[in-house]
């Protein structure tokens, strides 16, 4: 499962709004080499599932995610920041026992 914290929730509403996306396009996460660590997370609007994905929900967002990405995923939270240090998601993976300095690579 993935999860979703309430600001990362409200972020994704706003992005989804202002960037013309409707109710149907779900937030899709994925994994995939490269990144300074090895493997980086990616994520997008998606209104299209397949027979390999899976689908959760939390907080009322809907999270498609592949099966081969879900074995590096599980348990992960998806979180917003917009402090001074910087804006955007970041990825809170139990997982990973490595993270770089952006937050946005990791290993296993």
């Amino acid at each position: 499962m993935i999860n979703v914290s309430d600001k990362a929730k409200d972020q994704i509403s706003v992005l989804r709004a202002t960037e013309g996306y409707s109710e149907a396009h779900n937030l899709r996460v994925s994994v995939k080499g490269g990144g300074c660590s090895g493997l980086m997370y990616d994520i997008a609007f998606d209104d299209t599932v397949t027979e390999r994905d899976d689908v959760f929900e939390d907080q009322g967002v809907k999270v498609i995610v592949d099966r081969k990405s879900l074995l590096y995923l599980l348990g992960t939270t998806l979180e917003f920041s917009d402090g001074l240090n910087g804006k955007g998601f970041q990825f809170v993976n139990p997982n990973a026992s490595r993270t770089c300095g952006c937050g946005e690579s990791f290993s296993i």
